[in-house]
């Protein structure tokens, strides 16, 4: 019997080799993250800087 490859699978492979190939390239940097990071911190805890906390990732 054959072991089916889902679609989910092959899409989550196809990412991550694209990440890789990203960052070896030099087209995602730390700083490129940081910023990432911080606008998703902002986005999910939107009520946070309301109340004055930074939510910047140094």
């Amino acid at each position: 019997m054959r072991k089916r490859v889902s679609v989910g699978t092959v899409v989550i492979v196809y990412v991550v080799v694209g990440i890789v190939f990203a960052v070896a390239r030099h087209y995602i940097t730390i700083g490129l993250l940081k910023g990432i990071g911080s606008a998703l911190l902002a986005i999910l805890l939107w009520w946070l800087p309301l109340l004055g906390i930074s939510l910047h990732i140094h």
